[in-house]
């Protein structure tokens, strides 16, 4: 295949994207998703539990009951981790979950609370290893990332060690990397910093997180529209500074709002009831032609 990653596949083609969620982690529900209609599965592990053995499991299930119908290896994983980058400090101080889920052969990493632009620097640089160059000294320091998880990681992904050393890099940063990490703007500490965090080079998408901002503007259990204005604002702050970093925006769909939300410019659509039918109707509209 063209890609290991068939979400960066389909974001380099300006294709939406879908995904579904799980925290069920074993070798059996992997290989029972391995043939999912989602384009990659998220690994809530910010509410679940922080169960690294059982993402290795479900990693080697994927891969067990693969290839995809599209003919990759696996559907992309990405993992929420239950850190945030809400403390630059706290963030260094916890690089090391970054290099469990990744040594597992996950695909991405999604980051919550993104309130301090210098801990979003230190997640992207806990991503990468040392000797790959690309933004250092422009806006990132080398990588943090240290040998030894390589192997099984190359051994998911289906290649060489060389190539996976080479290709765990953050997309669209090296245009060859295969990694995809993204940030929740979720709160409005997090708000206030959305036009800087985006722009950090390793970055290549970012949600807004109803339910968590709405708690932080004062609206409990707001999770859903209609949304109050302040929280529309929000959004929209959130949506916009996406478009001007030149990365992909995450939002909830409907059956009834895909098509306008995707001629809006939403390129990531996230979980939820009817997944499936939405990602149906969305596929159809862009014209896709990668199976699915």
């Amino acid at each position: 295949m063209p890609r290991i990653n068939r979400a960066i596949e389909l974001l380099s083609q300006d294709q939406p994207i879908y995904y579904n969620s799980t925290h069920d982690l074993s070798f059996e529900s992997g290989k029972a998703a391995a043939n999912t209609w989602a384009d990659f599965i998220n690994i809530d592990m910010e509410h679940h539990p922080f169960d690294v053995a059982g993402l290795s499991k479900f990693m080697e299930g994927l891969v067990a009951g693969g290839p995809t119908k599209s003919g990759h290896r696996t559907p992309a994983v990405i993992a929420v981790v239950p850190i945030t980058a809400r403390d630059a400090s706290a963030m260094m101080a916890n690089i090391w979950m970054m290099t469990q889920v990744l040594t597992c052969g996950v695909h991405g990493i999604l980051m919550t609370h993104a309130n301090d632009p210098a801990a979003v620097r230190i997640f992207v640089e806990a991503c990468r290893y040392p000797f790959n160059r690309l933004g250092v000294g422009a806006g990132l320091n080398e990588g943090l990332r240290g040998s030894a998880g390589q192997a099984h990681a190359a051994e998911i992904w289906g290649v060489s060690v060389p190539e996976y050393l080479m290709k765990a890099e953050p997309w669209p940063l090296n245009p060859e990397g295969e990694l995809l990490l993204g940030l929740k703007i979720e709160n409005r500490f997090a708000l206030q910093q959305a036009e800087v965090t985006t722009k950090i080079p390793g970055i290549a998408f970012a949600e807004w997180g109803p339910g968590d901002m709405g708690m932080s503007l004062g609206f409990p259990d707001a999770h859903d529209p209609p949304y109050p204005a302040e929280m529309t604002a929000a959004r929209n702050r959130v949506f916009a500074a996406t478009q001007a970093a030149g990365i992909a925006f995450l939002e909830s769909m409907t059956t009834e709002t895909v098509k306008q939300k995707i001629d809006e410019g939403v390129r990531i659509s996230s979980a939820g009831r009817g997944g499936a039918e939405i990602a149906e109707i969305g596929r159809r509209h862009t014209n896709r032609t990668m199976p699915w």
